[in-house]
């Protein structure tokens, strides 16, 4: 079908009380200059472009529209002096209606500004929405001439003026780093410490009993889940749900307006940067979980809110026009290979950076954006720029390598510079404790940083983002108490969600009293928790589970804004959470298990010791056959304190103890001897997960000496540094 819209563009001299001049197409976005604001906005086929204000969020329709005159290389843009922050502004845009062909124009439809800096309120569901009539046999094809104002949040021009009081951000380097993965309603939402007029807002998580409890657990940065401003499903709603995650983005530069404690016309962006401030205060990063892979209009029957009734040709990959490549599962792909794209994303990568000060992203389906038609290309333009750009360069860049579509799985192929969520390592890990078969060689590799995925193409063990759980599957607690999924709460027959989650739940399905099963959970809960630590690369903890929060088996807990996803701080587990914070202080004191260079299994020269050495459990080192054993369960590791080969920042070489670990995943205990004299003439027994020990008062044993390790436990000796106590 297609039609040219029949609603007439409102000219400029019928409007007697407003003034314009032509304004600048850069920056795109909304610009307050003190005098008024410069309107722009990117569409290369549009015929017409308005500019709507609007007095109140809830105004039927705006109360002056303004046809936009000047175009510059395919931007639209417009000066309206007299204007100030809060100000309330959507666009409409005209041109052809012919989804045959891409082109899905309709200015009955109030569009969201893609550069606004913050977004008013939230979609409220109305046919209107959607750019054809809902319900018609032409589908999409049809044409709806409902006017959607009254239902669409308006974009909000801002003061960006802030007072960093000077604090500058931390810069822990990657080495050094304790990522702590957290939403932002999630974790304050009960916590009883903060005022219950700022949970679940950027304030709650500013507040000083957030601060407080982050510094003592020991995390270094916190990755926030999405808080570009998202779009929660209709058919979520319907269900009585909420899309809880946000991983719908459909404002690239505005913090979501529903943490917001402070208001919904600007004042939600300056919540945002006071929560980074206080952050940074404490030395504390922050991480943005960001969405660029797609957005919230889903499909061709999706709304149109924004991009689409803007330039559909202009930032969605199609097919055969009419029909949207997915490469995410939500209906859609924004078409990363177009300049304007691209444009969108470096701005917007940039506007984080500098002006709310975030410390790095982590990049949702990151294998989307480096498609170039459908491979995933690593040198992809958008590589190429974000390697070239002099901002982005130099934050925290993480990738989560897949998407769904072929060849997605990228673990170990992003390019230097990048760090990479290792799913490798979480199997890995799994596996191994679950008693699953797995190759001990499997084990070795993951536990030093996963050489064979990232030494080859110079990058360092600190590429490897390391973590046993994530916001999406198993809780810690719930990998160790349920071998099936339980999402009945999810509204679809529990069809969602992972099935393959290689959890073991010690024996019972679901909680129990039985005190041998309980005792048994936590102790593998602590053997996840050791190894993720003691492992080489940077750990990723997510928030609850250092103190054993469950979800109750759910393990797709997308849409579930209560109970299930908020942390319940009531429930903590306080045994384990000293557990963990004792164990992340040890790390962060001995530099031997945060190195940025490989083990090289060579000697140090001049003591005829290697960096790294593996045993059995009679003392001796382990030969070559014994790496592809896919039943043994157990092994010792040695990690030399000399041998860490980098600088302090003032050059001087860093040493540490030296250490010896024994992993046991045996049902049964084993007994180890310990290695000979020259690794260590005797050892202080310092971590056993057996008995939830983190202390330098161990016991102390003499090389050759034999040690029972418990059945599925973990133990690590400390050999102190010549002229230290033991």
């Amino acid at each position: 079908m297609r039609k040219i819209a029949n609603q007439k563009v409102v000219d400029q001299s019928k409007l007697d009380n407003v003034i314009v001049y032509p304004g600048k197409p850069y920056p795109l976005g909304a610009t307050w200059d003190n005098e008024g604001v410069n309107f722009a906005l990117y569409s290369e086929n549009a015929t017409d472009v308005e500019l709507c204000l609007f007095d109140r969020p809830d105004s039927l329709t705006e109360n002056v529209r303004i046809q936009i005159k000047e175009v510059s290389q395919h931007i639209w843009h417009v000066y309206v002096p007299g204007l100030k922050p809060g100000q309330l502004y959507g666009y409409r845009v005209h041109g052809q209606y012919e989804p045959t062909v891409g082109l899905r124009f309709n200015p009955n439809k109030l569009l969201i500004d893609p550069y606004a800096k913050s977004i008013s309120g939230t979609i409220q569901w109305h046919d209107a929405l959607f750019g054809y009539i809902i319900g018609d046999p032409a589908g999409d094809l049809s044409y709806s001439e409902l006017d959607s104002a009254c239902y669409v949040p308006k974009s909000v021009v801002i003061d960006h003026h802030f007072d960093w009081e000077d604090v500058q951000p931390p810069g822990i380097p990657y080495h050094d780093t304790i990522i702590y993965e957290a939403h932002v309603k999630g974790f304050t939402n009960l916590h009883p410490d903060i005022p219950e007029a700022i949970r679940g807002s950027y304030a709650g998580l500013a507040h000083p009993a957030s601060i407080d409890y982050l510094k003592k657990l020991g995390i270094t940065a916190i990755e926030l889940m999405p808080v570009h401003h998202f779009i929660s499903d209709r058919h979520l709603k319907e269900k009585g749900l909420t899309n809880y995650w946000g991983y719908n983005s459909i404002g690239f530069f505005a913090p979501d307006v529903r943490y917001s404690s402070t208001g919904t016309h600007g004042e939600q962006v300056v919540e945002f940067k006071n929560m980074v401030k206080e952050m940074h205060k404490a030395g504390i990063e922050v991480i943005l979980d960001v969405v660029y892979n797609h957005t919230g209009e889903g499909n061709q029957m999706g709304p149109t809110i924004s991009f689409r009734g803007i330039d559909n040709m202009s930032y969605y990959r199609l097919m055969d026009g009419r029909y949207y490549m997915d490469y995410t599962g939500t209906g859609n792909t924004l078409n990363a290979r177009l300049p304007s794209v691209l444009r969108l994303i470096m701005d917007s990568l940039r506007y984080w950076i500098t002006e709310m000060h975030v410390d790095g992203f982590r990049f949702d389906l990151a294998s989307t954006l480096a498609r170039e038609l459908h491979a995933v290309d690593r040198l992809s333009a958008f590589f190429d720029i974000i390697h070239q750009d002099p901002v982005i360069s130099q934050v925290k860049l993480i990738a989560e390598p897949w998407d769904i579509g072929h060849d997605g799985y990228q673990v170990g192929k992003f390019p230097n510079g990048w760090a990479e969520w290792n799913g490798r390592y979480r199997d890995c890990i799994r596996d191994y404790w679950r008693g699953a078969d797995s190759m001990l060689a499997e084990f070795a590799e993951r536990f030093t940083g996963s050489s064979d995925l990232y030494k080859a193409e110079d990058r360092t063990p600190t590429a490897s983002i390391n973590f046993i759980t994530a916001h999406d599957g198993f809780t810690l607690n719930d990998l160790v108490s349920y071998n099936e999924k339980r999402n009945m709460a999810n509204g679809e027959n529990s069809m969602d969600g992972e099935s393959h989650n290689q959890s073991w739940n010690c024996g019972v399905e679901g909680p129990t009293t039985d005190q041998e099963i309980l005792d048994l959970r936590n102790k593998q809960k602590r053997n996840f928790l050791t190894t993720l630590f003691l492992s080489q690369g940077v750990p990723m903890l997510v928030a609850g589970d250092e103190w054993g929060r469950s979800q109750g088996g759910n393990n797709n807990a997308y849409g579930q804004d209560n109970e299930i996803s908020w942390l319940n701080w009531e429930q903590a587990d306080e045994k384990l959470l000293r557990f963990t914070q004792q164990l992340i202080a040890f790390v962060k004191t001995h530099p031997t298990f945060r190195r940025k260079h490989w083990f090289r299994g060579m000697p140090i020269k001049g003591k005829g010791l290697e960096d790294i050495a593996w045993f059995l459990p009679e003392g001796t080192e382990m030969p070559e056959e014994n790496w592809k054993h896919d039943h043994a369960k157990s092994l010792g590791v040695f990690l030399n304190g000399k041998g860490i080969r980098h600088m302090d920042p003032k050059g001087k070489p860093i040493y540490d103890d030296s250490f010896y670990m024994i992993f046991n995943a045996h049902y049964e205990p084993v007994n180890y001897i310990l290695p000979p004299e020259k690794y260590g003439s005797q050892w202080r027994k310092v971590i056993d997960t057996a008995n939830s020990c983190v202390s330098n008062d161990g016991q102390v044993v003499k090389a050759g000496s034999s040690v029972i390790v418990d059945s599925r436990s973990v133990m690590v000796f400390k050999h102190a540094l010549e002229g230290q106590k033991i």
